[in-house]
């Protein structure tokens, strides 16, 4: 069995397979609660003879489902929480919840969850037909929007047995991850004081809102004195009432941190863990803190990149049709305001690259991939799958799934979540990880190969966790 019989296996599964992307689709469940979206994809992985174990990590919501013996051990990371608030009707082109504030498929985690199987169905189709040694591991990580759960799973263990692992994501444009990601970790600071009124006797209270302004002022001196593309962002969650005759005695604040370095990050957190302190000691009020979750900078391998590259070249882009074009068309008529998305890209490249590149600037549906980067470039983003990262030599591919102009966590991406030019581009990436995996399996070189690249970035130095031990996700 070949590349090609491969993805005749996972073309001849297609109903099957979109229909596990309807079933996600159509109970969107938020990060940690997706009781049901497990048991859809547990039930389907099942099906397909693979051996699951649920609650990894000690997640209700995380399982593994595992085919084949020995190494190489590949992991596939599987994704299926949806976002809150963005409920939308499928294919409609103007704002029409299924459920007024329902949560929906705002990052295409329906496709996500649905074509990792396709891969994992397409690999074992090889390893069963062929004898050749491996395993394949379909990890169900919950919580990427808000838990970072994988991070989680990282720490515990979870990713230790893998040799690579191997992850795609719905977009608006194709590429393979070649720069890093920004580490991240969200905290919170709550403050506890003394009421009084505000006028008659102000010197008996302690005011909490006080001790959030205090610190949010001294976070604001700090941001000089971190590297340049460290960020600090924060939300006052509690401001202690209403009422301003009244002084506060409750107050909370929720700081996202991120930096490109893990130890910076780590020194950031120091910092402002010190700041919190600061300003409770000014105010005469109590300090609690709630360490939430964090998640590593991306360190994406590169000898795994140019794999998944030269496979998603080596397949056709799957055809448009007249009628998926017009609709791709009427959802990017509703964001008449989006820049091209490959713009956000175009500084990976030579300038000569650019420019040629540019000429795809106004395409209604980005049928093409980008080329390897020239350069790695730093991402603003961040994403739980830097723990794998940190764990195995890891790389993944974003695939284009929507109308080009279409922004991320929106209802225009929902919308477009099971139409028939996604569920394309959904096996398309199922057939791209398989066929990574398989000449992984077939040319156990290549594994050292990304292994020793792997030693090199890492410098030899073990996975550390961002979280805290004893730290547990929970629902956001």
């Amino acid at each position: 069995m070949n590349k090609v019989d491969v993805g005749k296996v996972i073309d001849q599964k297609k109903g099957f397979l979109c229909k596990i992307g309807d079933d996600l689709w159509e109970h969107p469940e938020t990060s940690m609660l997706e009781k049901e979206s497990a048991a859809i994809l547990v039930m389907a992985l099942k099906e397909e003879g693979f051996q699951v174990e649920m609650g990894v990590g000690g997640i209700e919501t995380a399982f593994s489902a595992r085919y084949g013996s020995g190494h190489p051990v590949i992991g596939l990371l599987g994704e299926y929480d949806a976002l809150s608030g963005l409920s939308q009707q499928s294919g409609k082109t103007e704002k029409v919840p299924v459920v007024p504030g329902g949560a929906g498929h705002g990052c295409g985690h329906n496709l996500l969850g649905a074509g990792t199987v396709a891969a994992a169905v397409g690999i074992k189709a090889y390893l069963e037909a062929t004898g050749t040694p491996g395993t394949v591991i379909y990890y169900g990580c919950p919580g990427e929007e808000s838990s970072s759960c994988k991070a989680f799973m990282a720490r515990d263990g979870v990713f230790n047995e893998l040799d690579c692992a191997l992850a795609w994501h719905p977009a608006a444009a194709s590429r393979v991850t070649t720069g890093p990601t920004l580490a991240n970790c969200r905290i919170y600071y709550r403050f506890s004081g003394v009421s009084a009124h505000s006028a008659a006797c102000p010197e008996k209270g302690r005011s909490a809102l006080d001790a959030v302004e205090l610190m949010n002022v001294g976070v604001q001196f700090l941001r000089e004195h971190v590297p340049s593309d460290a960020r600090m962002s924060c939300a006052i969650t509690d401001a202690g009432g209403t009422a301003p005759n009244v002084i506060q005695d409750h107050a909370e604040v929720l700081y996202l941190l991120r930096a490109a370095e893990n130890n910076t990050l780590k020194d950031m957190i120091t910092r402002v863990d010190a700041i919190a302190q600061g300003a409770a000691l000014m105010t005469g009020t109590q300090l609690e803190r709630q360490f939430v979750k964090a998640c590593a900078a991306l360190m994406p391998n590169q000898v795994i990149g140019r794999l998944i590259q030269a496979n998603a070249e080596a397949l056709p882009f799957p055809e448009i049709t007249p009628e998926e074009l017009a609709q791709a068309k009427a959802f990017q008529d509703t964001c008449p305001a989006a820049a091209p998305v490959i713009d956000q890209y175009l500084n990976a490249y030579s300038a000569e690259r650019q420019a040629e590149l540019a000429s795809h600037r106004g395409a209604v549906i980005n049928s093409f991939i980008l080329p390897f980067a020239d350069m790695e470039v730093l991402s603003a983003s961040s994403t739980d799958v830097g723990d794998v990262s940190a764990v195995c030599p890891t790389n993944m591919i974003w695939l284009t799934a929507f109308a080009s102009a279409t922004p991320e966590h929106s209802w225009q991406l929902v919308a477009q979540g099971k139409t028939s030019f996604a569920y394309k581009m959904m096996l398309h990436a199922g057939k791209i990880l398989a066929g990574t995996a398989i000449d992984l399996y077939a040319d156990p070189a290549l594994v050292e190969k990304a292994k020793a690249e792997f030693d090199r970035r890492t410098g030899g130095i073990p996975y550390e966790s961002l979280i805290p031990e004893g730290v547990q996700p929970i629902p956001m």
